[in-house]
């Protein structure tokens, strides 16, 4: 439920959230402020966090690293092939596949731990985009084949 809140802008801010809804649109003063707002917050909570544009939208990221769904992805895909895997083997192997130190680890799966339904919604959402483009890149590969005469 929202509610409503009256806030005072610099004028300075006031015109750079102006242009952004300028050049967003569907989008409006309140709801870029509330986005803003809201993603400052979370990443002032979880330090190392940042959020980044994409083509499925605006999602949390490691800060000079992956997004946190990828993190998250390969988590799931560990857990997967080894089912009974204790934390400590986890963990080394997850730094290992992606890259990161155990600390970017941390940060990933604690933001995770806050806001599961977000990190979760946006694997499926990137599995769904993953599959549709497959079909798509299969479908015009099939237009590119020598027909037979």
């Amino acid at each position: 439920m929202t509610a409503p809140r009256s806030v005072r802008f610099d004028a300075e801010v006031l015109s750079r959230l102006d242009r952004y809804v300028r050049e967003h649109p569907g989008s409006s003063s309140s709801s870029v402020a509330n986005m803003f707002i809201d993603e400052a917050l979370r990443a002032h909570e979880h330090p190392g966090i940042i959020f980044r544009p994409g083509p499925t939208g605006r999602r949390a990221a490691l800060s000079g690293g992956p997004d946190v769904w990828e993190v998250v992805a390969a988590l799931n895909a560990i857990r997967d092939e080894d089912p009974e895997i204790d934390s400590a083997s986890l963990l080394r192997q997850l730094s290992e596949v992606t890259g990161l130190s155990p600390a970017q680890v941390g940060i990933a799966l604690r933001y995770y731990a806050a806001y599961p339904g977000e990190i979760d919604e946006r694997i499926v959402l990137n599995n769904e985009v993953a599959d549709r483009e497959e079909q798509l890149w299969e479908a015009q590969q099939k237009l590119l084949e020598k027909r037979k005469p």
